[in-house]
């Protein structure tokens, strides 16, 4: 069975590698540079950008009345993701280093790079900021979540469960007792060694 999920495991490392390759290249084709944070376009490929960018006017109007009702919603949730970004930081700041854990880098994951597009409007711009800002700040909530669970719960559900983060095949069979404690230290000291991804499991 582990060799199964150690295999399974390896083939999702070696297509994500591949995603990897495929979208660099994909990149090399849109004739985009990144330097630091900025992404920077060949001049020909901005000037047509500005050529197929909506006005904010014209897009407003072009909008369905649903998607203009939601957006109160929508940015109102900015309240609760800003004080989750302050908590985790503060816990993640706090409780890491009391762990011994290295830091999961935000910057990582908090990624806000899509103001750089010159076909979008600056409502557009904000609107991608929000999302990048939000989508971001849960993916590095994740991580540090994955991270804390492997160093104190590190057993699996009895029930199949959806969208299990990837450190979630180390953990410790359902029921199986023996040597929990050992088995618990053992995890504890691969995160202490290295937060950024699992490694492969082994026999509960």
């Amino acid at each position: 069975m582990h060799d199964e999920i150690r295999r399974i495991l390896g083939e999702i490392r070696a297509l994500e590698e591949e995603l990897r390759d495929k979208l660099h290249a994909h990149e090399q084709q849109l004739q985009f540079r990144i330097r630091g944070r900025r992404v920077e376009f060949a001049a020909e490929i901005r000037a047509a950008h500005r050529r197929a960018r909506v006005g904010v006017l014209r897009w407003i109007a072009g909008g369905e009345l649903r998607n203009a009702l939601s957006a109160p919603f929508i940015f109102a949730l900015i309240v609760p993701f800003l004080l989750l970004d302050l908590f985790l930081c503060v816990y993640h700041a706090v409780c890491f280093r009391l762990y011994r854990l290295p830091p999961v880098p935000r910057a990582d994951y908090v990624v806000i790079d899509r103001h750089h597009l010159h076909y979008l409007n600056i409502l557009q711009k904000l609107n991608c900021m929000y999302c990048s800002y939000v989508n971001g700040l849960l993916a590095w909530a994740r991580e540090i979540a994955s991270v804390t669970e492997q160093y104190w719960c590190p057993i699996k559900h009895a029930h199949k469960i959806s969208g299990a983060h990837a450190r979630y095949a180390r953990f410790l069979d359902y029921g199986n007792a023996e040597a929990v404690e050992l088995r618990v230290l053992d995890l504890r000291g691969e995160l202490r060694e290295n937060t950024r991804g699992p490694a492969e499991p082994q026999a509960s």
